[in-house]
């Protein structure tokens, strides 16, 4: 099955090491889930989180494709084309 976007393809399944959003963190806020900027690594809060700082730094870098940093979640999210792709968990 081709990705519903280009910049979905070759999306990274290697684990992910995520104590937190960085930018809650250093905030001292809270979070309910996260997200991991396949570009550079950044952990952000989702878009149920009030800070949404995973969408804002997808707007500001210009990396528009984040995964799932939950464990057990296997997708990946494009913020430029709003299109998600489920991801093959590595064996």
């Amino acid at each position: 099955m081709s990705a519903p976007c280009p910049h979905l393809e070759n999306v990274p399944t290697g684990p992910i090491e995520a104590s937190g959003c960085t930018a809650c963190l250093e905030m001292g806020d809270r979070w309910v889930h996260l997200r991991y900027c396949i570009t550079c690594g950044n952990i952000g809060c989702c878009n149920d989180s009030k800070n949404k700082h995973a969408m804002k730094h997808a707007a500001e870098s210009g990396h528009p494709v984040v995964r799932s940093a939950e464990p057990g979640e296997w997708w990946a999210w494009c913020y430029v084309h709003e299109a998600g792709v489920r991801l093959t968990p590595p064996l």
